[in-house]
């Protein structure tokens, strides 16, 4: 592991955050291109948390599965 493990364990959630408060920039930011870019950061971002979530939940399951074995 790269990074240290409490920071490991909050990157998918701060992306999440990442992603709805830029979702919710884009609302209330008029000026020009800004809603696009906040509208775009906060999509990929919450795809990015939602992916890094699922793929641990996956890995966590297959590894607690082989233990079991």
């Amino acid at each position: 592991m790269w990074i240290a493990k409490p920071i490991y364990e909050v990157l998918p959630y701060f992306y999440l955050l990442v992603g709805v408060l830029s979702l919710l920039g884009a609302m209330y930011v008029t000026h020009g291109y800004w809603p696009t870019v906040c509208f775009v950061t906060g999509f990929f971002c919450l795809v990015a948390g939602l992916v890094v979530l699922l793929k641990r939940r996956d890995s966590r399951l297959e590894t607690r599965r082989n233990r079991n074995r």
